[in-house]
């Protein structure tokens, strides 16, 4: 797949396709955060989209372009753990074509309903992404549907424009903390940071029981790894993305592991000091920098609360410690 960053330019023109559909979105430094980090942090409350995720916004600009160029499409398909397949799903509808989600067997049940709220026909198959991303390209071979990818410029483009909220917003941050899926979010934070020609340290976040991007990213090449996570579905990554990869070498300063148990007291601070709800992969940030906090003293750091979509029992079981250790 060809792949480039997008430039100011072009993060313009998706800024104006992204605000047709829905506002920007705040950030605030949280007192208790602050306090809990020792340091000035601001967080960046993508939680608050019309899907309760970042991905929306990738979803807008990709199916935007994509109807630009095929007005007589007739349908669209994509893999996903919720939040991607959820975009396309809200993107798709003022369109009226028909949007086809092929998801994990075991998947988030209050994913898969949104996703089934928003119109999408549900394909429950495979035993991981990876295996849900293979059939639907096997699919949009067969029924001549359009495959959506989990990375394109597009979708990239859409994306980036809540980092350029961001670094408009706070332009002096030291340092960034991105949770990284297949790498969307990572790669629009590099294109809006570069666009805005900041000097922003970029600290990518990974699951502990997800280490395909770390690893790949400490040899310089593709690495895949077994996913065993439970609370970070949308980090259950096994193979990466080359193009996002590429981005990552050039581009991201370090690559950091935080554990589910990690993940689930960030959960449990990020309500407990903003009353938010944090999905797993939305809490990583925060588990990352809490895990460096020695480091952090007398700078100023940025966290995107990328998502909010948990799973109530799931959710019921981090706030009251009845599985994950604080």
């Amino acid at each position: 797949m060809k792949f480039s960053l997008p430039n100011q330019a072009a993060l313009t023109s998706a800024a104006q396709i992204v605000y047709a559909s829905m506002p920007a979105t705040a950030q605030y430094a949280w007192p208790l955060l602050c306090e809990a980090l020792g340091t000035e942090v601001w967080l960046k409350h993508e939680n608050h989209t019309p899907t309760g995720a970042f991905k929306v916004r990738g979803g807008l600009v990709y199916l935007h372009e994509l109807m630009q160029r095929e007005p007589a499409l007739r349908g669209v398909i994509s893999a996903t753990r919720g939040n991607h397949g959820q975009s396309i799903a809200y993107a798709a509808r003022p369109h009226g074509i028909k949007v086809t989600i092929v998801v994990p067997l075991g998947n988030s049940a209050e994913k898969n309903a949104a996703m089934r709220a928003l119109g999408a026909d549900l394909i429950e198959h495979g035993n991981d992404f990876q295996e849900s991303r293979e059939h639907a390209m096997a699919l949009a071979q067969q029924q001549g549907w359009h495959m959506v990818p989990s990375l394109h410029t597009d979708l990239v483009r859409g994306v980036a424009t809540y980092w350029m909220e961001f670094f408009t917003a706070q332009p002096d941050l030291d340092v960034v903390y991105v949770p990284i899926g297949q790498g969307s979010g990572i790669c629009g934070a590099v294109a809006a940071r570069n666009a805005l020609g900041l000097r922003t340290k970029l600290i990518g976040v990974v699951s502990s029981h997800a280490l395909a991007y770390k690893l790949s990213f400490e040899q310089g090449k593709n690495i895949a790894s077994p996913v065993s996570t439970v609370l970070a579905d949308g980090m259950a990554c096994r193979v990466p993305d080359d193009a996002s990869l590429a981005v990552i070498f050039e581009h991201v300063t370090e690559i950091m592991a935080v554990s589910d148990e990690e993940i689930a007291a960030a959960m449990k601070l990020l309500f407990l000091a903003t009353h938010n709800v944090a999905e797993g992969a939305g809490a990583a940030a925060l588990a990352a920098a809490l895990q460096n906090k020695a480091a952090l003293a007398g700078l100023k750091v940025g966290l995107s609360l990328s998502g909010g979509n948990v799973d109530h029992d799931k959710y019921a079981e981090v706030l009251t410690q009845t599985r994950w250790a604080a």
